[in-house]
């Protein structure tokens, strides 16, 4: 089949070779206009064009995907089938209609769990055992269309997000794969969602993912994973933003304290740091503060001038 593939980030890329590697042609990539990045706030092409421009592939840049010259060049393409992976833009009902089998997203999670724009980071917050990746045909209401395929992955227990979306991403990519054979066979039919299990995954913003010391450990430990690598989490010190990797549990024998630690307490040792929290104390892993590098959480507190009394988050 002739196929046009959407998508922006690096995890699209995956189902992007396998298409590529499939019976099907790709006649075409729609990604998201260069952006600005870095430093120098340079603008830069997202990791799909780049992709495309190595497979030699035309790439289509619209800057919303409403745009007239857009769908009048999709139309000509004359695609039998559109694929989409975390493209990032709405496809209006007019574009929905000119592929002759319409539009299939591959969406990393299980639906109708965790509609929207972040799936995954949800999933792991939420402290679910279990995720997914599903195709389904393209709609106007929020990831509502009918379902064609479902694969499952469970969630391990130190996962973050960038590990499970490179998991998701691997195995979606098959699952894209078998879809678009499934349907150029005739042999897959759509179903409808069920009616029950909705839940709501929206994007993530830089405030979301605040660390709040006074909740229970298990779940900082869930908030910090699901927000790796973005936004990222994060914490302040003496008025300053710190930037956080993964943290490890600490039951309250591991922590050389004389008493539980109250929420956002340091306590700091040669070769660790420890927080408080609501319940158990946490222990530390990457800590990075603005302009520095990441590092080790007691190389960080060696470097630091932390007084007496002083809280994260404060």
């Amino acid at each position: 089949m002739r196929v046009v593939f959407a998508g922006t980030p690096d995890v699209a890329i995956p189902s992007l070779d396998a298409i590529v590697a499939s019976s099907h042609e790709v006649v075409a990539v729609v990604t998201r206009p260069d952006a600005p990045a870095g430093r120098g706030r340079h603008l830069e092409p997202s990791p799909v064009r780049r992709r495309a421009d190595e497979l030699g592939i035309p790439v289509l840049t619209p800057p919303s995907a409403k745009d007239a010259d857009f769908l009048d060049e999709l139309t000509r393409l004359a695609p039998d089938l559109c694929a989409v992976v975390a493209y990032g833009n709405l496809i209006t009902q007019a574009g929905l209609d000119i592929p002759l089998h319409g539009w299939v997203n591959l969406h990393f999670s299980i639906l109708p769990a965790w509609r929207g724009a972040a799936p995954v980071q949800h999933a792991i917050m939420s402290g679910d055992e279990m995720i997914g990746a599903t195709t389904f045909r393209l709609e106007r209401g929020m990831d509502t269309g009918p379902v064609y395929g479902i694969m499952t992955e469970p969630i391990r227990p130190e996962d973050t997000a960038g590990d499970l979306l490179e998991r998701l991403a691997r195995g979606g990519a098959g699952l894209l794969v078998a879809t678009i054979d499934g349907i150029e066979s005739g042999g897959l039919v759509p179903k409808p969602q069920p009616a029950e299990g909705v839940s709501l995954a929206p994007k993530i913003e830089v405030e979301d993912a605040r660390v709040r010391w006074d909740r229970p450990a298990f779940v900082i430990d869930r908030h910090i994973r699901g927000c790796t690598p973005a936004p990222g989490a994060w914490t302040t010190l003496g008025g300053e933003r710190l930037r956080l990797g993964p943290v490890g549990l600490a039951p309250s024998a591991e922590v050389p304290a004389d008493g539980p630690l109250a929420p956002g307490a340091l306590l700091v040792t040669k070769r660790a740091v420890f927080v408080g929290t609501a319940t158990d104390a946490v222990r530390l892993g990457t800590v990075q503060a603005r302009g520095k590098r990441p590092m080790p959480a007691a190389d960080w507190a060696r470097g630091t001038r932390i007084e007496p009394g002083e809280r994260l988050g404060a």
